[in-house]
């Protein structure tokens, strides 16, 4: 499906980024669009990325993804984004949040809108998934909160996705699988044991130094295989949860 990107400004909220971007992917055709925020992975917004929200319209979704490092770049910013991730709120989650009302407001959107990140983004798709009201999260490599119980009590359905040689997460999908039971919660949990971190990117990412020396912990990188189902287990998901495109008057 072609698809318009774009990069745009996004509205000025108390406690947000002052001159929050990010980058929008809209679907072309007649109709309106479900929405999905994502949120980017530690090195922030990468032509890979770039290409991610592309993939999610070509999809049939609305697509956004702020820069949560917009007030310095991920120097300045990765410290405090994490410790937003870890206390479940701060800068980074209004940031989101206000991705979210962009989307839901906008005419060709049909409001429902959801949440889907990478790496540390699949950390705050998951923390969103309860209270800040998305209708599906697509969490991808991320991080699990300490108190996962209490973090996805209320969640709203979740489709989650591991890498079994992502030595820095083992056991993080068997047990996201375990609590999302427990609570009765709507999920899609699986783990690829041939893959490892990063699995969904088309292309390796990050400083070449740092690959270097994360390979042996992560095994991190792009594997097409595990990929390809990766994204048709996140897209029915969605299809199930966030809706289809509606036609303008309003039908299915």
């Amino acid at each position: 499906m072609p698809v318009t990107v774009s990069e745009i400004r996004l509205p000025e909220v108390a406690g947000g980024s002052d001159g929050l971007t990010g980058v929008l992917a809209v679907p072309e055709g007649p109709g309106r669009w479900p929405g999905v925020v994502l949120v980017h992975e530690a090195y922030g917004i990468t032509d890979v990325m770039r290409r991610q929200v592309a993939r999610i319209a070509e999809a049939g979704y609305l697509a956004l993804m702020p820069d949560l490092f917009a007030q310095g770049g991920a120097r300045r910013c990765l410290v405090a984004t994490f410790r937003a991730l870890r206390t479940g709120e701060g800068r980074a989650f209004v940031d989101i949040d206000t991705a979210r009302n962009v989307l839901a407001a906008r005419p060709d959107s049909t409001g429902r809108v959801g949440v889907l990140g990478f790496c540390m983004g699949g950390g705050f798709a998951l923390v969103a998934a309860s209270g800040h009201d998305f209708a599906a999260a697509s969490v991808n490599y991320g991080m699990l909160p300490r108190e996962l119980d209490e973090a996805i009590e209320h969640a709203c359905p979740i489709v989650g996705s591991y890498g079994g040689r992502d030595r820095s997460l083992a056991g993080a999908a068997a047990r996201l699988e375990t609590v999302l039971t427990a609570h009765g919660i709507a999920h899609d949990v699986k783990e690829y044991p041939d893959a490892g971190h990063s699995f969904l990117n088309d292309a390796e990412s990050g400083p070449f130094a740092v690959r270097l020396l994360t390979k042996p912990i992560l095994g991190a990188g792009p594997n097409p295989e595990a990929a390809a189902d990766a994204w048709h287990r996140i897209e029915a998901f969605f299809g199930e949860h966030l809706g289809r495109a509606a036609r303008s008057d309003g039908s299915a």
